[in-house]
Formats: C-alpha cells, structure tokens, sequence
C-alpha cells in the first residue's frame, strides 16, 4: 500500500497542479475562444451565444476550470456577497428569515456571510469588523445600529437595510412590521374580550421594536378607557420571561391578559402559567404574541399573535437592497409591512364582532384597521 501511495504522487501532485494552474485564458484557449467570452460566461445576465457558452462549458469541464471569484469582484467592483448580522438563531422568527433572505438573495446571484452580534447589544463593534470585508451591502436583521455608523456605511458606498428594526439615521433604509397597529389591534381584541387588568411584557428598551409595539398597546388601553398595563421585562430570553411571568402572576390583583413582545417570550409564560400556577391558559388568563412563528400553531401553544409576513419583510429587503446597489446614492427607505392577527386557543373571544370570511372566524379591528382570524 505504502508503494502504491508513493507511486501515485507523481499523478496526484499533477492533478493538484493542474487544479491550481488553470485559468480563464487557458480555458479561453482550448475552447477556441476569445478570453472575454469566457468571462461572459460566467457573468449572469451577459450575452454569449448558445454555441460560444457551449464550447466554453465542455472545456471548462474537461479543465475542471472553476471561476475565481476573488479575481473577478476586483475586475468588476462586485464581490456578490451580503453581509447579514443576526443576534443569534436561537429564535426561530429569525432562523426563518435569514433563511429566507439567503433564498431570495441567491435568486439575484448573491451569496450571504453571516455575522452574529451579541443579543441586545449595539451592532456597531462588530460592523467596525464587517467594514474590513469586501461587502456589497449590508442587512441588519434585530440588530441596532447608531446613526454615527449608518452614517459611515453610507459614505463608503456600503447599502445597509434594517430588518425587524430602525434607526433614527436617515442613512439606512428598514423593514418593520406594522408593530403600532399591531398591538394597538391586540389591545383592542383584549378589550373586546372583557379583560380588566392587563401586563405588557417587554424585550428590551433598547429595542426600537418592543418600544413600538408597547406604544400601540398602551395607546389603544388608553383610548378604550382601560387601565394601563403592568410592565416587565422578558428581554426577548425564555428564562427571563418565565422570571418575569412568575412575578405577575404572583401579584394580588394578577393581571388576566398579558401582551408579550415576541411568540417566544408568550410561550414561556404559556408554560409557565400551566405548569406551576395551574392556569387555564385561554379563559383564566390570555396570552398574546407577535410575530407567528411556525411553532405558535402547534397545538401545545395554540398561540394567539399578530403575524409578521416573513416572505413580504423579505421580499422588501431585498427590493430596497436590489435598487441600492444600482443607485448608490439612492436615499434611505422606511417600508412597513401590515400583518394580523391570528386567534388561537391562547386568548379568550370577544363575545361580539365575530363573522365568516373564507371559511375563518374574523374578527374586525375598527381602530386599527386589521382583520383578525381565528384559525381552526
């Protein structure tokens, strides 16, 4: 074996050889072709006939020619990749999108690197890094971003786009849901329902988006003459929703509808009120999401929430980027996403304002303009 091994590295290190050495003008050479139809080519979208593409993909093929990227983002300025920054994947709302978003970035032959930014936290130390990169844009999935940044960002040329947050900058274009209306319909529905005593669960102050959908909320309670809601903190961690749930429901007046920022803090206060308060969720207490992750459907939650349509924020995202790339001195755009409210067993009905739509259970939010289904 040892002889044979010896006897095959002669071969081996020419094929390695081989492998390294080849290039676009050999292959250009072997095809019988000009060099700048190879690169054609290879160049999405460029023109190249039939025969030409032909004869340069069988000599690329018997080369094992492969295209260097690298060589290629010099020559034309474009390194086809998009920097994503994610506060982790832990939240499937997130996992889903940057899921989706590198499907719909490979569409128009882009490529994600993904970066990750410490939950909570400004993104900008670790931009100061990404800057280092050869990025054509830039997306900013939950993630803050100061306007000393966004700023900079824009005077190299770098599009950036917000995604499930905004800056004050006007520097950075965004893509929320409509968190306002959202909760300002929440908080309608909960009022229909009779509720007295209502808490509002918040992620992070920090967050533009916890703070938005907290505005809506308190705003609707307060023009629907309720009390204003209790206020803790879950900062967007199962482990300080339970926390936090468990200090309301051990209050003497216990509220029995609570408004959660986000699906995955509503689920821990589900588990919590079920497993060690023996609450029926849905008609002791109500409890309400955002955002509608797959496993809000399931039927251990069962969640009451208010939908984000994933495919539209990203679908958004990568129109916004798409434009910037072709006009870097495009201005910044703010596009918000409408959503509803999807009823499950989580949160008691109202007892009017009921009807069919489709087949569904549809509740009318006159204040906030939302239609609200109840799935079956």
């Amino acid at each position: 074996m040892k002889h044979q091994a010896i006897n095959d590295l002669p071969q081996m290190m020419q094929l390695r050889e081989l492998r390294r050495r080849v290039t676009a003008h050999e292959v250009a050479r072997f095809a019988g072709v000009s060099q700048s139809a190879v690169s054609r080519v290879f160049t999405p979208g460029a023109s190249v006939s039939e025969q030409t593409r032909a004869k340069v993909v069988a000599a690329a093929a018997a080369l094992r020619y492969r295209p260097n990227l690298i060589a290629s983002s010099l020559i034309t300025g474009r390194s086809k990749i998009v920097g994503v920054v994610v506060p982790g994947l832990t939240n499937p709302f997130y996992a889903a999108l940057v899921d989706a978003l590198s499907e719909a970035l490979s569409v128009q032959d882009y490529r994600v690197m993904l970066f990750t930014a410490r939950y909570g936290t400004s993104a900008d130390p670790i931009l100061e890094e990404i800057l280092r990169y050869r990025l054509d844009a830039l997306v900013l999935v939950s993630a803050q971003l100061s306007s000393r940044l966004a700023e900079e960002c824009a005077e190299v040329g770098l599009p950036v786009v917000m995604v499930n947050r905004k800056t004050d900058s006007n520097a950075a274009s965004s893509v929320t849901g409509d968190n306002r209306a959202g909760a300002a319909c929440i908080a309608a529905f909960l009022v229909a329902a009779s509720h007295r005593r209502y808490a509002f669960m918040a992620g992070l102050d920090s967050s533009s988006t916890s703070r938005d959908r907290e505005a809506g909320f308190r705003w609707q309670l307060h023009q629907k003459g309720a009390r204003p809601p209790l206020k803790v903190h879950g900062n967007y961690s199962l482990e300080d929703a339970s926390r936090a749930t468990r200090v309301l429901l051990k209050t003497a007046r216990r509220p029995d509808a609570i408004f959660c920022a986000n699906d995955q803090m509503a689920m821990a206060a589900i588990d919590v009120a079920r497993s060690e308060f023996g609450l029926d969720v849905g008609r002791e207490v109500s409890i309400v999401g955002f955002d509608d992750i797959q496993l809000a459907a399931s039927p251990a939650y069962r969640l009451t929430t208010f939908s984000q349509p994933l495919d539209e924020m990203v679908e958004n995202a990568v129109s916004l980027l798409i434009d910037a790339l072709s006009d870097r001195d495009q201005l910044a755009v703010p596009r918000i996403v409408t959503g509803h409210l999807v009823v499950r067993d989580s949160a008691r009905l109202p007892s009017h304002g009921l009807s069919q739509f489709k087949g569904r259970t549809v509740w009318t939010c006159a204040a906030a303009s939302r239609s609200i289904e109840h799935e079956p």
